[in-house]
């Protein structure tokens, strides 16, 4: 047992037993293949959550000044985790992305590009997923996480049908592709989080 499977078992008795954690079209996710996990943000809890949700291992990225924290640098760190300059167009972090997607690994972000602390149901996408979707060639399986704020409540994650980039996975796709695409992902999660419990 990996380090990860060991983590993983701990967290899902964690949101069954307290969360009563329910998780809706795992189904959807490929049993292999390069995949990226393109969720809503608005709790420290919802990597956890997403990561849980499936039998294959997800990789996110996570803010450089984690890997800085004794013990949280290590035990992300081992987690699969990779650090990311926020703010800056970090070219190690997309990369690192890559390289996961080309080997066919299970890439999990956040496309808002941090947590959202308004009454929003979405902030703007940033271009991360689509950018990855169209330079790997990997489907976006859109996830709507759902009650994760809080310490008490109902966790709901609903993961979406996979949605492919429409053009060849080249890396050439134009700033209006990207947007076009963006868009699709979020019209996906926004009719998964309208949907009532």
């Amino acid at each position: 047992m990996t380090f990860y499977e060991f983590a993983r078992g701990l967290c899902r008795i964690y949101l069954k037993t307290f969360r009563r954690w329910q998780v809706e079209g795992a189904e959807n996710l490929p049993s292999k293949g390069p995949v990226i996990l393109a969720a809503n943000h608005v709790s420290y809890l919802d990597p956890v959550a997403l990561g849980c949700a499936f039998d294959r291992q997800v990789h996110f990225l996570a803010k450089e000044e984690l890997f800085r924290i004794p013990l949280l640098g290590w035990i992300i760190d081992h987690l699969g985790a990779f650090p990311v300059k926020r703010g800056a167009g970090d070219r190690g972090a997309i990369r690192a992305s890559l390289e996961i997607l080309h080997n066919g690994g299970c890439f999990g972000i956040f496309p808002e590009g941090g947590r959202n602390k308004t009454s929003q149901l979405l902030l703007p996408f940033k271009a991360g997923a689509a950018m990855l979707a169209a330079k790997s060639g990997a489907p976006v399986l859109p996830v709507a996480l759902i009650g994760t704020s809080g310490f008490s409540g109902k966790v709901i994650v609903r993961v979406g049908k996979p949605i492919s980039f429409p053009i060849e996975a080249d890396g050439r796709a134009g700033k209006e592709e990207l947007e076009n695409f963006s868009r699709e992902i979020v019209t996906a999660i926004t009719e998964m989080l309208e949907e009532r419990p």
